[in-house]
């Protein structure tokens, strides 16, 4: 419960003093996006033995940052768009204004963040979080 408390205590001082850096910034959910898209890319290519030779973000808009905390750290929901430009071995492919999602946490010493994604458990569909650390 302490704990609890503590946790709400520090995300109505992230929110309130949102200028002192413990935001996530458009850099930070940039290399958020380009994890997500690395991993689903990586099965894309084993799956369907296509040769993606890399990807551009741009245009990246957040519309959206919601306080929250996840397995009692604080944590962050960002939605908005960006601009996808995937490499092809002959031509470029460019998907504009494509929406995302993301579910970011500042780790407790205050100095790393992790891209949280979530999966539900089969047996009692209990929602599970995985994390990966953004570099």
């Amino acid at each position: 419960m302490v704990r609890f408390v503590v946790t709400v205590v520090l995300l109505m001082l992230l929110v309130g003093c949102g200028n002192i850096g413990l935001l996530p910034t458009s850099e930070l959910v940039q290399k958020a996006i380009a994890l997500q898209l690395e991993q689903t890319q990586q099965q894309l290519n084993q799956q369907l033995d296509l040769k993606f030779q890399g990807f551009e973000i741009k245009h990246l808009k957040i519309r959206q940052e919601e306080p929250l905390t996840i397995e009692n750290l604080p944590a962050f929901r960002v939605r908005g768009n960006y601009d996808l430009i995937f490499q092809l071995p002959k031509r470029q492919l460019t998907k504009l204004q494509q929406p995302f999602e993301v579910y970011l946490q500042i780790q407790q010493e205050g100095k790393t963040w992790r891209l949280l994604s979530r999966s539900k458990t089969s047996q009692d569909n209990q929602t599970v979080w995985r994390s990966y650390l953004i570099p």
